[in-house]
């Protein structure tokens, strides 16, 4: 695995599995982090600095409230030669107290630095955050389960998806 491949798989690895030294390998210690929303289903600030900031925000907080986390990044994984790397990608996790899925899908926009291989700015959009109720869990879980982490193809993740009305825009996002 390469050092861009790395990075994001040790930020995937640290948001889905609430393990904040893992950030350290996929950030700048100045990183930036930018948030755009295109749902009103979940809430981030639009604009975090520092490495450990974003710890903080994606990794320790988000984990308080969040598990069974699968992040998935749709297509190819980056290019070794990159200096950026850009994919859609899809979520699902549950909530630890309603029990309620998420199921959401954006786009990631990675710019590493040349030397490090560390990332130095990451812009996350999300485009569609749907929330289900907790008698989806086993479905879901047992599709996003069910598949290859964290790189995957979109025809695969939706072929496999269970047959819920909630999350049809997102199968649709990540087919395109």
């Amino acid at each position: 695995m390469h050092s861009l491949e790395r990075a994001v798989h040790s930020y995937i690895c640290a948001k889905d599995n609430n393990r904040p030294h893992l950030i350290n390998q996929a950030f700048e210690p100045d990183a930036v982090l930018e948030m755009a929303l295109e749902t009103r289903n979940i809430d981030f600030p639009s604009h975090t600095e520092g490495r450990d900031a974003i710890a903080e925000l994606l990794v320790r907080r988000f984990g308080q409230t969040h598990e069974n986390v699968y992040t998935f990044c749709i297509g190819q994984r980056p290019s070794a030669a990159a200096l950026t790397y850009n994919c859609k990608w899809m979520v699902a996790m549950s909530d630890k107290v309603s029990k309620e899925i998420k199921v959401g899908c954006g786009r990631y926009e990675w710019a590493f630095n040349l030397h490090s291989g560390l990332a130095k700015r990451l812009r996350i959009t999300i485009v569609h955050m749907e929330i289900l109720p907790p008698e989806h869990l086993q479905d879901v879980m047992n599709w996003v389960s069910s598949v290859q982490h964290p790189w995957c193809a979109a025809q695969v993740l939706a072929s496999k998806g269970p047959n819920l009305d909630q999350i049809a825009p997102i199968v649709r996002y990540i087919s395109v």
